[in-house]
């Protein structure tokens, strides 16, 4: 009889944990946050501790769940409307290297090694340093990387300036444009940074796109 519960806790709890990662989106199948990463550990602890301990109702281990989905679920809402929200759980992107330059201190900032940097290049097939040009660490712990062109000729990145309405301070710093410079930009487009839902800086030129152009 304890046999057939624990199979049937096995079974339904397979299915049920696939619907919940259904109704929380591809996301959490393609790419772990650190919201992502502890809903997933949380989930797996109560379904293991629900099939070894059969005594209890499977209802305490149902409504738990439910809740962490439903805390995922508008959580990934609340992220998408509010960039400040994102960063502070999820967390941005970090410029390792830079024109073919490591940034060590943005290394150290994130404790990210020259060992860690390097795996992160052998699993992309990329054997010396001299083939980078830009190299990002994401929020997710992965590394994305833009190789020089053939003639090794260097190029500008598109460096965001405005997301969602927020100036991005460190992209000024580091194209070493000022805040006032900015908005004098937009002021001759008759727009201010509140109007811009995505602006980025990339060969002496600023491109825009208004909050009134996305659907």
């Amino acid at each position: 009889m304890e046999l057939f519960t624990v199979l049937f806790r096995t079974i339904f709890f397979y299915f049920f944990v696939l619907l919940a990662y259904r109704i929380m989106g591809k996301r959490e199948i393609g790419q772990l946050g650190v919201i992502d990463l502890i809903v997933s550990i949380l989930i797996a602890e109560l379904v293991a501790i629900s099939i070894e301990e059969t005594e209890n109702a499977i209802y305490l281990t149902i409504i738990p769940i439910a809740m962490l989905v439903i805390l995922e679920v508008a959580f990934a809402y609340i992220s998408i409307k509010s960039r400040k929200f994102r960063i502070i759980f999820d967390g941005k992107p970090s410029l390792i290297i830079c024109n073919g330059k490591i940034n060590y201190k943005e290394m150290v900032k994130q404790r990210y090694s020259l060992d860690d940097l390097l795996i992160g290049l052998r699993t992309q097939g990329i054997k010396d340093l001299e083939m980078v040009e830009y190299a990002f660490l994401e929020p997710n712990g992965e590394l994305s990387v833009f190789k020089y062109n053939i003639f090794k000729i260097k190029s500008s990145y598109p460096m965001p300036l405005i997301l969602d309405g927020m100036l991005q301070k460190s992209s000024l710093k580091h194209i070493k444009k000022s805040e006032e410079w900015l908005i004098d930009a937009l002021c001759e487009k008759n727009l201010t940074i509140k109007d811009v839902f995505y602006a980025f800086y990339k060969q002496n030129k600023i491109y825009i796109i208004k909050k009134t152009d996305v659907k």
